[in-house]
């Protein structure tokens, strides 16, 4: 029996690590991160490898979801998919590989976003948690680069709900 793979696909801060969490307990899964690995052996800042780095770790973690699927056991992917084309490889990959995958799209309000950028960067500079410091620049760079998925590359959308 193949298990399948959950690619989930957000913005940065969107809550996709806490989304992916509750899939885990849910589907019997291993989360595979990019950031969590990246941070855990190069720290916060890693300049003009940062591309070269997180691509190299991407490749590698979707080999390592290809071989533990195989076995059976159901693989999240934490890491965004920012892209059409990162998407579209990804479900390209395990198709050849004849693993069944969905895509889950966490889609959150302007409003929702900025507060979760906030409360991350806090969380961060107080030292309770191992994730990237988005100042001004980076959120409006990579707000820039993210391209909303289309309905029909998304599975599943989930939406958190807003305080009131």
């Amino acid at each position: 029996m193949t298990g399948k793979v959950i690619l989930i696909c957000g913005k940065i801060c969107s809550g996709k690590s806490f989304y992916a969490d509750s899939l885990r307990k849910e589907h019997s899964a291993v989360i595979l991160s990019v950031d969590e690995i990246t941070l855990a052996l190069f720290g916060q800042h890693l300049g003009d490898k940062h591309d070269e780095i997180c691509s190299r770790t991407q490749k590698y973690l979707f080999d390592k979801a290809g071989e533990i699927a195989e076995t059976g056991i159901n693989v999240i992917l934490d890491w965004g998919f920012w892209t059409r084309a990162d998407r579209e490889r990804a479900k390209d990959f395990f198709g050849k590989l004849g693993i069944p995958c969905a895509m889950h799209f966490v889609d959150v309000t302007d409003s929702r976003w900025r507060e979760n950028v906030a409360k991350r960067n806090r969380a961060v500079e107080e030292g309770r948690a191992s994730a990237y410091y988005v100042d001004e620049n980076l959120a409006a760079k990579l707000e820039r680069l993210f391209e909303r998925p289309s309905e029909d590359e998304i599975d599943i959308v989930y939406s958190p709900v807003d305080k009131v």
